[in-house]
């Protein structure tokens, strides 16, 4: 028996993609995970967009061990980890949007939609403005980094002890 594992992969990207358009007000289908198939076209130059990637994940030192002796028994495992998501404003309003993004991660309300789904803001970076270039053109982009933390709870099926043969011997 294993529990439901947490999000990754494209869950976890869509997860971050809801809640960055969720935050910022941007239109979804212009919060895109990075690097995208190369078939994909990028919006237009001054269309303004979001690429965001997850850039790393680092796990705490000490997870929890708790023994469930519930039916046949059961060994539930906790631990937290820390995840980076960068992310690169583009378009006219780039640095209006990041700046959208560092401010809104603090209001309770969206903190609390984190917190539903077991994960916490720990900080945010600077913002940082460098001209990138997509598609072959300049662009205005501003970068940020988010760094969460989140619960990662897993349970492994770890049978119960029924019963012990032994015997004590006693030595005078």
């Amino acid at each position: 028996m294993q529990s439901t594992p947490p999000i990754e992969d494209s869950a976890l990207e869509d997860f971050l993609r809801t809640m960055i358009a969720g935050v910022t007000g941007l239109d979804a289908n212009f919060v895109l995970s990075l690097p995208q198939s190369l078939t994909s076209t990028p919006p237009e130059s001054g269309v303004n967009w979001c690429g965001f990637t997850v850039s790393g994940f680092q796990s705490d030192a000490n997870a929890g061990l708790l023994h469930v002796p519930a039916d046949d028994g059961s060994d539930t495992y906790v631990r937290h980890e820390d995840i980076e998501v960068k992310c690169q404003f583009y378009g006219h309003n780039a640095s209006q949007y990041a700046r959208t993004l560092r401010d809104g991660l603090y209001v309770p309300q969206n903190r609390e939609q984190l917190q539903l789904s077991d994960f916490g803001l720990v900080d945010t970076s600077g913002i940082v403005s460098a001209p990138g270039v997509v598609d072959q053109q300049v662009q205005r982009r501003c970068d940020i980094s988010m760094f969460l933390r989140r619960k990662v709870t897993r349970t492994y099926r770890v049978l119960n002890l029924a019963s012990v043969q032994t015997s004590v011997v006693s030595e005078r």
